[in-house]
């Protein structure tokens, strides 16, 4: 796999590792939202928040589009395709072997 392709994959691992991300990403799931209801939703202050959207929208798993005073977020599905691919290549090509008993 390219290096290119293992740093994103890596970044998109590392920015599902937070709690508070991983709730933000289940929220937009369904609906776009702005981040004081984003906020609201998880009983954060949006400082703290404004970390995690950051992150979240540096690997490109959200984007964001200002309507008047309000940034509106929403996933940007074109890269969970990235992330649904690299891990369906493992189903594809990774042949399931029987356990090997190690001769010491």
């Amino acid at each position: 796999m390219k290096s290119a392709i293992q740093s994103n994959v890596r970044s998109l691992f590392q920015a599902f590792s937070d709690g508070y991300r991983l709730q933000v990403i289940e929220l937009l799931r369904d609906q776009e939202l702005c981040a004081c209801d984003i906020a609201k939703h998880l009983g954060i202050t949006q400082s703290k928040l404004s970390f995690h959207l950051k992150t979240l929208k540096e690997v490109g798993l959200i984007e964001g589009r200002q309507e008047g005073r309000w940034i509106y977020y929403r996933l940007n599905l074109q890269q969970f395709m990235i992330l649904e691919q690299y891990l369906s290549e493992f189903r594809r090509f990774s042949p399931i072997l029987p356990a090997r008993i190690c001769s010491d």
